[in-house]
Parts: C-alpha cells; structure tokens; sequence
C-alpha cells in the first residue's frame, strides 16, 4: 500500500543522527526529578523489594502483598535495580525505553505499511505529543501496556501487507499475540480484551472475514499462553486469595463500579487528547478526512479503518469506566500519530506556515499566561513554588518559540519554494519522485521545518517537566531520607518504623525500608487482610505499642504530630517538612526531652524488613 507520498530523500546518516537527538533529549533527565507520588514511588518501591528479597512471584508494597497489578513492569524495574543500582533514573528505565521504542516502531510500521515520508512523520509527531512524550519520563504502568498494545497494533498491520511470504506473515502473527501476553502480564486483560474487541468490530465494519484466515489462531494461541500462564499458575499456587481479587476485583469491579474513586464525566479524555497533541491539533481533522479516503490494500485488508477502530473503540471503552486516570487512553496514541502522519506530507508550504505562525502566537499567549503562575499557592503548595515552576515554564515556552521561529524559516526558504514550483507542485508538497533534485531540495524543507518544529516541543515539555520537581521534591520527602536513615543507622535492624494513618508513597523508597501501616490502609487494604499481623488497626493500640517499643520510628502528618504532642506522647523529632513529620522512640533517659529535634548525619540504610 505504498501509492501515497513516498519521496524523502533523509540518508541514513541524517536518520541516525536524529534518533541520536533524540535519545540524548529522551533519556538524559531520567534522573532530573524526584519520584513523585502516588504511581512513581509505589512502583520503584515494588521494584526495589522484589530487588532486595528475591521473590519474583509475589510482588509486595511496603512489605504487604499487592495484587492489583500483573509483574511485567516491577520485573524489568527490579532489574533495572540489579544492572545499575537502585535510584530515580534506574526507576524509570524501563517506561522511558518503551516510549522510545514505541516511536521507533510507529516509524517503522508507517514506512512498511504505507511510505517513508509517512513513517518518518509518525514518528515525528508521537515523539512530540507531550501525552507520549511525558508519560514516556514517569514510572507508571501505562506506558508499558501502551507500547506492548502499539506491537500487537503494528505487528498485525505488517502482518497483514498484501504479498507478503507466509513465513513472514506467520512470524509477525506470532509477534501480535506475543505482544498481548505481555501487555496483559503489563496490567491485566486489557491487554488481551481491547485488541480482541477492536479486531472483531474491525471485520464487522469493514467486511474482511478473510482477515481471520491469516490471525493463526491455533499456534498464536499456543505462543499467547506460553508467555501469560506460568506468572498465574505459580502465584495462585502460592498465594491462593490471588484469583478473586486479581480478577474479580481488580479486573472487573474496578471498571464496572465506582469504587475506586477515580470519576470522571464522559467527555474526561477529550481534553487529555487536545492536550496530549496540542502541537498538531491543527491538522488533525484533515488528516482523519485524508485516511479516510485511503484504500484497501490488494488482499481486501483495510489498515486505515483498523486505526480509526482501535482509536474509537479504546477511547469509547475508557470513556464508559467508572475509573478513569489521564493515562488511561494511551494506547491509541501511535494510531493517531499514524494517521497525522499520513498526511504531513501533503501539507503545502503555505498551509503549513499557517500552522506554525499560529503555534508561534499560542506560544506567546502561554508566556503571558504563565505569569499568573505565581498567584496560584496555598498551604499545601506555596507561591514559592510556583514561582520557582514559573521561570521553567518561560524557558520552556522561549525554547519552542526560538525554535518555531526557525522552523518558519526553513519552511519559507526560497529554493524550497522555487524548486516546488519548478516541477509543478504546490511548494512545500511532498508528492514527488525520490532522488531528484526537485526531490531534494522539497523534501528538505517540508522535513527541516517539521524537525525543529517537533524538537521544539520535545525541549519544552522535557524544561517543564523537569521545572515540576520544584512540587516533586516535596511531595516526594526525598531532602529527609539522609536524616531518617541516619537515624535508622543507629538502631537495632528489627526497629519497627510505622506509618501512623497515612501511607507515604515514595518515603520507603528513598529510606531503604519499609513500614507498618496504622489505623489507615489505604490501597494497602487486601495486603493487611491476608496478613493483618503485619498492621495496626487502630490509634490507641499504636499507642500502646510505641510505649511499649524500645526502640521505634515513625511517621505522620503535622497535624497529627501536633496532637500526639499534646498527649506528651514520648517522641524525638528526627525530621520534618510541611507534609510529614518523621519521630522516633526516645530512651528513657532522653523522654524528659519531649520532642525536640534531631538532625544526625547521613548514613547507610539496613534492609528493609519484610
């Protein structure tokens, strides 16, 4: 299906050093910000646990069973953590390599199934949606599921070219339900059920029963289950409440019921999406009416209608939840791009132009915006930050304006224009014939200037994101983990270190240990049931035990810190910001001293206890 488009005349050269770029701007501020809470630090804890017992088959979370999710991803952190070291950028390892697979993969499924030009403008724009871009640098699970999704998407698409050997198509096949077992071992049977869903409504709406001929279901099947069943066998063999909550709960009462406190309208991942490709938002509509004229391929396989099925369907799916999350409709960001990316080469040189004065404006309009940034504080955040996030997004927005400058510039160079003009095209078009020189000097302009279009939307997320961890740090408690496990440092191993009605997200992470939850168990609520000796259920019996304790540590919320201290329970200040206080058990001869503070030097942290 090549009869679009196809002439770029980029070498392998100028190819390789864009993905250099791009490696280099995608994976380099890995380590720029701290952990955020809640999915950042929960993960690099699952991780960092699975690292430190050795037990692959039952994932944990601060030291209690969690079954809400599959292991794929805690698997891959876990050794991440064993090849580098445990830390931030080793955390997100693993999120931020399939975010750029995934743009390598749309590019490449572009140029096979459709054209060059196309695949290189697919990968373009994926690269520079900030949805893909930014939830490609944090450590969450959606991004993984996402690009085993994108594999099972595109792997069917290469699958299905018209000619193509049975050897190869069987392989590719075998890929798609490969892919599939890992994006259900990624979160759960979305992985399996939305491609099947999109591939039976695929046949309905375009009538290609034959389709089913060429899925090799039997051997597909036979790959599908070697890859997802021995997980599930050997955690149920060895856990047996894992069945009921993993499936019944987790998979099923999570979409069909409110329970999990995440609503959301129907029209919620409307503005994820404008958001999430703002930077093409401009040709999206003309790109779908584009698609929609492509068409069939010789074997009756339409690749188009699949795109737009997969898009409708996921996004539909979600949108009906009653749990939604802004990551949630991920997986059809690279058929987007796709189709934006079929397109691109046809945008005149005018028509484009438009396009980037228009962002050029918008971009303004973000600067002054942004001053009111600064107004925006409160208690739990204030204006401080903000004002320090401010001047981030500024350089930010100065970055992609200079560079939309420079891409209204290369597209208005004259010789780009001339030349168009000279072989009969509209200037800028990229119908043409690859390696002539009309060929050259168009193409490089159209390219050149979607380049440093795209690069600059990729600066600008990357300076943002990382001007966020001005809130990260903080949310994060990272500045007082050298205090507590220099404190830890001086203790017994066996010190219990409680969690008194809050669980803190990325404070076991960056502390090197776990700990007991109190009163309040949050999303720990299936771990203390299977093993409620490993909690405290209730204030007062904590009470007793930190009274009880020789040696003990714990954390809390200011407010609760305030109280206790009312009460003179017996508590040593060891650190502390405006969202948690950390405290620890005095000796006898220091409970005279109330709660005064301690700040000891930095030490090395024991193992956590499990």
């Amino acid at each position: 299906m090549n009869d679009k488009p196809s002439g770029l005349t980029l070498n392998r050269t100028t190819v390789l050093l864009l993905v250099l770029t791009l490696a280099v701007i995608w994976f380099v501020p890995l380590g720029w910000r701290h952990l955020l809470p809640s999915d950042e630090g929960r993960y690099a804890e699952m991780a960092r646990e699975m690292f430190v017992t050795g037990d692959w088959i039952t994932p944990r979370y601060n030291g209690y069973k969690y079954f809400e999710k599959p292991p794929l991803q805690t698997w891959l952190n876990a050794l991440s953590f064993a090849w580098f070291g445990i830390g931030e950028w080793q955390a997100r390892l693993y999120t931020a390599l399939t975010g750029f697979a995934g743009v390598l993969l749309i590019g490449y499924t572009g140029a096979r199934v459709f054209n060059v030009a196309t695949g290189f403008f697919a990968a373009l724009v994926l690269a520079s949606a900030p949805y893909w871009y930014l939830m490609g640098h944090f450590n969450t699970l959606d991004m993984g599921l996402s690009f085993w999704m994108e594999v099972t998407l595109c792997a069917l698409l290469l699958a299905q070219r018209a000619g193509l050997a049975a050897r190869e198509q069987r392989l590719w096949m075998w890929l798609v339900w490969a892919s599939m077992a890992l994006a259900v071992l990624s979160k759960g049977l979305v992985g399996l059920i939305l491609p099947g869903a999109v591939l039976v409504l695929y046949t309905v709406v375009a009538r290609d029963w034959a389709l089913w001929k060429r899925l090799y279901l039997v051997s597909g099947l036979i790959v599908f289950f070697a890859v997802v069943t021995p997980w599930f066998v050997l955690v149920q063999d060895r856990n047996p409440e894992f069945f009921n909550f993993f499936f019944v709960v987790q998979q099923f009462r999570r979409y069909l019921t409110p329970e999990q406190n995440r609503p959301g309208p129907l029209w919620y991942f409307v503005p994820v999406l404008l958001v999430g490709f703002l930077p093409w938002l401009s040709v999206t509509f003309q790109s779908a009416r584009h698609a929609l004229r492509m068409p069939r391929q010789a074997n009756g396989f339409a690749p188009v209608t699949l795109l737009f099925v997969w898009t409708a369907f996921i996004f539909l799916f979600f949108s009906a939840s009653h749990s939604k999350l802004l990551s949630y409709t991920l997986p059809i960001a690279p058929a987007i791009a796709l189709v934006i990316g079929m397109y691109l080469p046809l945008v005149t040189r005018d028509q484009f132009h438009r396009h980037l004065t228009g962002y050029a404006l918008f971009l303004v309009a973000g600067g002054f915006g942004a001053v009111f940034l600064g107004h925006l504080g409160d208690r739990r955040n204030p204006n401080a930050l903000y004002l320090e996030f401010r001047t981030w997004v500024f350089a930010a927005l100065a970055i992609g304006f200079v560079l939309t400058l420079v891409a209204i510039w290369i597209n208005r160079r004259k010789r780009s224009a001339a030349m168009g003009a000279q072989n009969g095209l509209p200037a800028g078009a990229m119908n043409i014939t690859p390696g002539t020189a009309s060929g050259s000097a168009t193409s490089t302009g159209i390219v050149g200037a979607a380049t440093a279009f795209g690069i600059g939307w990729v600066l600008l997320a990357t300076i943002a994101g990382t001007g966020h961890d001005a809130f990260g740090k903080l949310s994060s408690g990272a500045p007082l983990a050298p205090d507590i496990k220099a404190a830890l440092a001086k203790l017994p191993a066996d010190t219990p270190f409680y969690s008194v009605g809050v669980l803190d997200h990325t404070m076991p992470f960056y502390i090197d240990h776990t700990m007991i939850m109190v009163e309040h168990a949050d999303e720990l609520a299936f771990g203390v049931s299977v093993e409620p000796q490993k909690w405290v259920p209730t204030i007062p019996q904590w009470v007793e035990r930190w009274k009880a304790d020789r040696y003990a540590m714990a954390l809390m919320s200011p407010d609760r810190y305030k109280a206790f201290s009312e009460q003179h329970l017996p508590m040593t200040v060891v650190a502390r910001d405006s969202r948690r206080v950390i405290v620890e058990k005095p000796l006898p001869a220091e409970a005279g001293a109330g709660s005064q503070g301690a700040a000891p030097a930095a030490a090395s942290a024991p193992q956590p206890q499990q």
